[in-house]
């Protein structure tokens, strides 16, 4: 009996193992699959034209695979477009004779960074000039979508579409009456009278302070905004349509094609099939997909067919973009072990003859900012000139980074600033009280069981952490001071956690100049003693690649998102987006471990590609949203 069991004991562990192999030879051969599949391959191209089937959104860097991306296989999150090679290919067309036009398919367009669309448009622009024709096409336009569109020689819309210009900001939600009901304690230490990360854990509404700096932001990009499109499309009457969408909607009966028509932001009305047909007059047929389809170039066989120039020294670029984390994650999130391996690897080779730092960050830890800093000081220390170049965002700890620099270059829509810190930590007494539960002991100092999740802070820990706090604020205010020339009660009344759009901050002196990518490389290498032709930049961040398969150089191939077909639609997709951003501040706030140097209002409406747990709220109600789509 016993040799019996034994026998089908071992059977049932040689099953198991057998089933573990299988499973792992599934995942090696199809990831393989993935690599061969999803290869550029430069040779494919013919003339036709680019297709710019943006379904997904343009970051400055796409956010790493993870093995759960990969077993999901079917998500819906949307592809992460790298803005620089979004620019690259478009610029790459002004001298490539194949291609004959440029398409935007719009239509699965999820957005992106308002200065990030600018320096798209202005490479359509460009190519415009140079000749290529520019036809752009969704079934529904919002505020992102149509900035680029624009920048088109001919728009089409679906005639079952419609457009919405909802303009920045909007409503956040306020927790403090929840947790109230709830009997949480949340226990806030900032610095800052605008620094309104942490008001919805504090108050119902949002404070007059943090009204002010909101409204004074979003007007400055809600005009740049208009007078982009105004610039680009002059007929298009975007901003009487955006002032009063349903005078104009309502006395059309409804009709938003013709009242798209009759503003002038759309020059054509038809379906995919009627605009693939009009192209296909313009650039030839591909027989092949379908007798109507245009002759397309493939826009990932187009990057890797034109590769960025190599001539001349290396200027080393360091991206930090994201959140602001410790440790080594990422790309996606701006990991400060991660970042400062790539500064100091670079150092260390001697080729590169100075250092831009891109930096697209509302900020997060204020430790990680600070051994960012660090890092950028030992190639300083190595007479390395560092200049600075901020995107969309640039803010609190982003703004901690960016103050290593020597120049400091922004757009006027970028959003920077944000010099204050906070904390938050919660505690459960009033909660537990309710079911009788109390706490009790003996301390051998006035801190012991601190901090008392369950019977409460005392007022000891209270005034240490806010004192650390506050120290942690004097330490960025005097790094601000000493970068910008300034004496630290000038930086204290800029400061105290306000954002400032790019053109306020230049008034102010946070900011050098006006200027992208480019300017900030051209500026570096002046400083450096090299003349324009003799440098060229080199990318010191990683690919996003599968660093978990048994080899290395798997990249990642993410799914199309779903397309927006009209009002309804976008009306729902926002919802999703609002309430899953809302979620994620909510746990975020309470997850993480150190002060913040944190602008939470500098987010913006794109959700990067993260799928975020239950927050402690949920928890406490035992329901989680995790379920819900996003």
């Amino acid at each position: 009996m016993n040799m019996q069991f034994a026998r089908a004991a071992w059977k049932f562990l040689v099953a198991i193992k057998d089933g573990m192999v299988l499973i792992a030879m599934l995942l090696f051969f199809g990831a393989l699959y993935a690599l061969l599949s999803s290869q550029p391959n430069s040779g494919a191209i013919r003339d036709g034209a680019l297709l710019l089937d943006l379904n997904g959104v343009i970051v400055e860097e796409p956010a790493a695979p993870t093995f759960e991306d990969f077993l999901a296989g079917n998500s819906d999150s949307p592809r992460e477009y790298r803005l620089r090679d979004v620019v690259h290919a478009i610029d790459a067309t002004v001298e490539d004779d194949r291609v004959k036009a440029i398409v935007l398919d719009l239509s699965s367009f999820a957005g992106g960074g308002q200065t990030s669309l600018t320096d798209v448009g202005e490479a359509l622009d460009r190519a415009k000039k140079a000749g290529k024709p520019i036809y752009a096409f969704a079934s529904f336009y919002s505020d992102d979508s149509y900035q680029l569109a624009a920048h088109a020689t001919e728009i089409w819309m679906d005639p079952m579409g419609g457009i919405i210009f909802a303009g920045p900001g909007g409503n956040r939600l306020f927790y403090k009456g929840l947790i109230d009901r709830l009997g949480v304690t949340a226990h806030i230490y900032r610095v800052g009278t605008y620094k309104s990360a942490v008001e919805p854990y504090m108050r119902a509404d949002q404070s007059p302070a943090a009204r002010e700096a909101s409204a004074a932001l979003y007007s400055v990009l809600w005009d740049s905004w208009l007078a982009e499109v105004k610039k680009s499309r002059p007929q298009a009457m975007a901003k009487p349509f955006a002032d009063d969408p349903a005078a104009f909607i309502t006395a059309a009966g409804g009709d938003y094609a013709s009242v798209a028509m009759k503003q002038g932001l759309v020059d054509k009305l038809g379906d995919k099939t009627a605009f693939d047909r009009f192209v296909a007059e313009q650039v030839g047929t591909d027989e092949k997909p379908s007798p109507d389809s245009f002759q397309s170039i493939d826009y990932d066989d187009f990057v890797a067919a034109h590769p960025l120039d190599r001539k001349g020294s290396a200027i080393g670029v360091i991206t930090v973009a994201g959140e602001i984390v410790g440790g080594k994650t990422g790309p996606g999130m701006a990991a400060s072990g991660r970042i400062a391996e790539l500064i100091y690897t670079a150092l260390d080779e001697n080729e590169i003859k100075a250092l831009v730092v891109r930096v697209d960050s509302p900020g997060g830890s204020a430790f990680a900012s600070e051994e960012i800093r660090l890092a950028l000081l030992e190639a300083k220390k190595k007479k390395l000139p560092i200049v600075v170049s901020m995107g969309d965002v640039a803010a609190s700890g982003g703004y901690w980074v960016a103050t290593a620099g020597d120049h400091i270059f922004a757009e006027p829509d970028t959003i920077t600033g944000s010099i204050g810190v906070f904390a938050v930590l919660p505690s459960f007494e009033k909660a537990l009280a309710k079911w009788g539960v109390t706490a009790d002991g003996v301390q051998t100092t006035p801190l012991s069981g601190e901090p008392n999740f369950v019977g409460g802070f005392s007022e000891d820990l209270n005034a240490i952490l806010q004192a650390g706090v506050e120290n942690s604020y004097g330490d960025f205010v005097k790094l601000v001071a000493a970068a910008r020339g300034k004496t630290p009660a000038q930086v204290d009344t800029i400061g105290q956690g306000r954002v400032w759009d790019g053109g306020t901050a230049r008034q102010l002196g946070l900011i050098d100049g006006f200027g992208g990518m480019k300017d900030a490389l051209a500026e570096a290498a002046k400083r450096a003693g090299l003349v324009e032709g003799d440098y060229h930049p080199q990318y010191l961040d990683p690919q996003a690649r599968f660093s978990w398969l048994p080899f290395d150089g798997i990249p990642f191939v993410r799914q199309e998102s779903a397309p927006v077909t009209g009002v309804v639609g976008w009306a729902a997709q926002r919802q999703k987006a609002i309430f899953g951003q809302a979620l994620a501040t909510a746990q975020g706030l309470l997850a993480r471990e150190d002060v913040q140097a944190l602008c939470l209002e500098c987010g913006g409406g794109i959700q990067r590609n993260s799928k975020a747990s239950a927050s402690w709220i949920e928890q406490l109600l035992g329901y989680s949203f995790s379920s819900v789509p996003r």
